[in-house]
């Protein structure tokens, strides 16, 4: 299965892929060493936009100092000017529900994969309107996965 740094790859490549929505951390800005990084791609709620976050990765020298939550709250506040509806994400609950995520069939939304459970986890930002309750696809890279 590939790696992440493919997916990062194929996701640049695709029409799905949202520049704004690609964050760095980086150690020190003299030496500029990426520590972190983050991106949401343009997902579908049927026939509407909406975001997929990940792939979040942190360096593991650099894991439990908060790099990863302030990519991620980075991330949320862009999608959120931008006029995103909503991000999802598959990932572990327990982590995620600190960032304001639950499970999106909460909102309305199915899993690309039923048997993900509440590890498909949905943000509604302030753009959100239940009517974009849907099932959600990912931009077309993660198929080959």
């Amino acid at each position: 299965m590939p790696g992440e740094a493919t997916l990062v790859g194929w996701l640049r490549e695709d029409k799905g892929w949202v520049p704004e929505l690609s964050l760095v951390a980086q150690e020190t800005p003299v030496d500029s060493a990426v520590v972190g990084h983050v991106v949401a791609t343009r997902g579908r709620l049927a026939d509407r936009p909406a975001l997929g976050l990940g792939p979040l990765s942190v360096h593991p020298a650099h894991q439990g100092r908060g790099v990863g939550s302030a990519l991620v709250h980075a991330v949320l506040g862009a999608a959120d000017a931008l006029g995103e509806p909503v991000v999802v994400l598959l990932g572990d609950p327990a982590l995620y529900s600190r960032f304001g995520f639950g499970p999106a069939r909460d909102l309305g939304i199915e899993a690309p994969d039923p048997a993900w459970g509440d590890y498909f986890q949905a943000r509604a930002l302030t753009a959100w309107d239940a009517a974009y309750a849907a099932p959600f696809r990912y931009a077309a890279p993660f198929d080959r996965l």
